[in-house]
């Protein structure tokens, strides 16, 4: 067996699958072209040889570690170039890795640790990034013009020693700061503070037990042990920071603070940023930063301090890497209250130039919008904030009070409209008016009102409000209109995905709609329930029943308080002929009703979104299912078709009905309803062609006989189109 001493360089290209997924062929072209007309060249131009081709990367040999780096360095240089321009679906970002070890030769392939090692390194590295063995940087730090960054020992599979492992720093960045230091910033456009900054640097001699740069880095997170795949950008998570005040009431203007950087951080296309549910879910409790990492599936954690004493503010906040355990940034600010968002804008700057990202034009534009200079607001909407995410009843009443608070104190504040428009418009879509002391029709109409206040001051919540309150409104494809553009201005904003997938689901789209809400829960994996009802929703359309009541019933046993599922639920659950289930689920939602009461269930149900005309069918299959649901146990598709059977029974027609609420349930009915098509009573056969149709491909059998009266002239557009129900086209 042969051995030698190599340099491996390993490539890949970062979210090949989605690539592909949006546009196979010209994704392949692409790769194609880069490999023939750069990587090929460059490798063989720097004496390396590609012994290995992937589907989204390769593998080359070096005789020399100082020619792999040289080519690794000019091949990132010239993607940057390549994919100047270009828009986010058609880049392609190449992450690199490069070891030295010895390779087992076979023919022209190439095996061993030195190869394992490389692929791992590869992962390791951002996008347009290198990553290098301690043995590689070693041996290039006084040949090359080179900087680097050390991320720490790592494990790799099979190998029995750790790797300490670095990065090549790209042109201009710089090393992690771990001291404080001076800061006068330029603020975004529109944040316009009362006051000068002067933030102060803290005395050399104080000391802050928060900012810890004296202790050793953190545990390193394990890619393996996430519990979702890391995304193909930076991805970050920024905890609470903490509020180090005497005065409990500061929690809010922490909070504030907290949120602030979220909404402001989602807006960078370049990143991918949790949404606020999920990392609020660590308040006030004990974590390691590898758990908080492992957890929601993210590279990067922000953390932070506020202490408020009158008119003065100090703010400690880092920027950590946790696959490498290291500190990326660290500052802290000492001055006014009057300047605090002026500190929010520093700090999302330094958050992003950290990580080598530049903020488009546009992007500094959004941030600034919609929002408050004034700190008495700004607390009021935080308030707010705080109840509307509670998604009860009286907490949306709660958080009306607090958005007009907001709203009086600063008129031109624009969140505050959108998120009264949205509470309103939630008191129609969940039948929450009465704790708003209003009817629904006022709640409609004051949400609207609300809204045009909001576009005025247009922000990215003005258009999730405006997509929720249009689809209310039966305006579905301006709800999907108002959805793209918030998703455009806030792409990391679960809320606008998740109103992307109602417009898509509610048109008749539920595919494309799962794919948004999948996304959604993503962002924001500590989701509120509504965000398990629109996935339920998508797969119920599409007639995958077992993934609707496995996700419906799922979220519930977790939750038992999300009520508000149990209809769809009990709904899917008769669909698949499962009706003590479904009893069950109608029962955890109205626990005291009659059998009378069950049965009257789906006449008086209000679904908060409402299916476009187009797709009524959907909706009306959902009503029926609840119907079912309602029914007593004894009464089956069996006992309805003896019922059938008696051409007296003055409910006749009640029961061919009752048979095509059953669904895809009752095909032992169809001999039965094939009967009734011959009846005289032309009412009777209507009912019976509905039916059939409802029953869809398992009446098969009726094809024949509905092909006859399909040029009848009382049934025969009801036959025609049952026919299409039943074929499936």
């Amino acid at each position: 067996m042969e051995r030698r001493l190599a340099a491996i360089l390993a490539a890949d290209v970062v979210g090949y699958s989605r690539l592909m997924g949006q546009d196979e062929v010209g994704t392949f072209e692409r790769l194609r072209a880069h490999r023939k007309d750069l990587f090929e060249p460059e490798i063989a131009k720097h004496q390396g040889r590609i012994f290995k081709l992937m589907g989204d990367g390769l593998l080359a040999e070096f005789a020399s570690v100082v020619d792999a780096v040289e080519c690794a360095i000019v091949l990132q240089r010239e993607m940057v170039s390549r994919n100047q321009g270009l828009p986010d679906d058609r880049r392609i970002d190449v992450r690199i890795g490069i070891n030295v070890g010895d390779v087992i030769v076979e023919g022209e392939d190439r095996h061993g640790e030195g190869v394992n090692i490389a692929a791992r390194l590869q992962q390791l590295a951002e996008p347009g990034g290198i990553c290098v063995a301690r043995n590689v940087h070693d041996q290039v730090k006084n040949k090359l013009d080179l900087r680097f960054r050390d991320l720490g020992d790592h494990t790799v599979k099979n190998i029995a020693e750790a790797v300490q492992v670095f990065c090549v720093l790209p042109d201009g960045a710089k090393e992690p700061r771990r001291t404080p230091r001076n800061w006068h910033g330029k603020r975004y456009p529109g944040r316009v503070a009362a006051g000068a900054i002067v933030l102060l640097l803290l005395a050399a001699g104080g000391t802050i037990a928060w900012l810890r740069p004296w202790q050793p880095d953190i545990e390193p997170a394990s890619i393996d042990r996430m519990a979702f795949p890391l995304p193909d950008k930076p991805s970050v998570a920024v905890l609470p920071f903490t509020n180090m005040s005497a005065d409990p009431e500061q929690e809010y203007f922490a909070d504030g603070m907290t949120d602030d950087l979220i909404t402001d951080l989602s807006k960078v296309s370049s990143l991918f940023v949790i949404a606020r549910n999920s990392t609020f879910a660590y308040k006030g409790r004990k974590f390691e930063m590898h758990q908080v990492a492992e957890d929601l599936g993210v590279r990067y954690v922000v953390e932070g301090s506020v202490r408020r004493a009158g008119d003065t503010v100090r703010v400690n906040a880092q920027l950590v890497d946790t696959i490498t355990g290291g500190q990326v940034w660290a500052d802290r600010y000492d001055g006014s209250v009057a300047d605090i968002f002026a500190v929010q804008d520093a700090i999302v700057r330094e958050i992003t130039g950290a990580l080598a990202l530049n903020l488009s034009e546009g992007e500094q534009e959004e941030i600034a919008r919609g929002e408050t200079i004034n700190i008495q607001a700004r607390e009021a909407f935080q308030k707010g904030w705080e109840h509307q995410l509670r998604f009860t009843a009286e907490d949306n009443a709660e958080a009306a009070e607090y958005f007009r608070r907001a709203a009086e104190i600063d008129p031109e504040y624009g969140r505050a409209y959108a998120a009264l428009g949205i509470v309103y418009v939630r008191g129609c879509q969940w039948r929450w008016n009465n704790e708003l002391g209003i009817s629904t029709a006022e709640a409609d109409s004051t949400a609207i009102q609300y809204l045009s206040q909001a576009e005025k001051r247009e922000s990215s919540l003005t258009a999730v409000a405006a997509s929720q309150i249009d689809l209310y409104n039966n305006q579905h494809e301006k709800a999907l209109t108002e959805a793209a553009r918030a998703i455009a201005l806030d792409p990391n904003d679960p809320e606008a995905h998740v109103a992307m997938a109602l417009a898509l689901i509610t048109t008749g789209r539920p595919d494309a709609g799962l794919k948004f809400i999948e996304t959604a829960l993503r962002l924001n994996p500590s989701h509120p329930t509504y965000y398990v009802l629109a996935q339920g929703m998508a797969h119920f359309a599409l007639h995958d029943l077992e993934r609707a009541a496995s996700v419906l019933s799922e979220a519930l046993d977790r939750n038992p308080d999300a009520v508000e599922l149990a209809p769809l639920l009990a709904a899917t659950y008769a669909h698949l002929g499962r009706r003590s289930d479904a009893r069950a689920a109608l029962l955890q939602w109205q626990p005291n009703a009659s059998q009378f009461g069950l049965q009257a269930l789906a006449h008086g149900y209000h679904f908060p979104y409402p299916w476009a005309q187009d797709e009524g069918a959907t909706q009306e299959r959902l009503v029926d299912g609840l119907y079912v649901a309602g029914l007593p146990l004894d009464i089956t598709v069996a006992s309805l078709v003896d019922s059938l059977r008696q051409k007296d029974d003055p409910e006749r027609r009640n029961v061919v009905r009752d048979l095509g609420r059953f669904g895809r349930t009752a095909a032992d009915a169809v001999p039965a309803l094939i009967n009734v098509l011959a009846d005289e009573d032309r009412w009777a056969q209507s009912d019976a062609v509905r039916s059939l149709g409802k029953i869809g491909p398992a009446a098969a059998d009726a094809i024949p006989a509905l092909i006859a009266i399909q040029d009848d002239e009382a049934n025969g557009v009801l036959a025609q189109q049952a026919l299409k129900e039943i074929r499936g086209f």
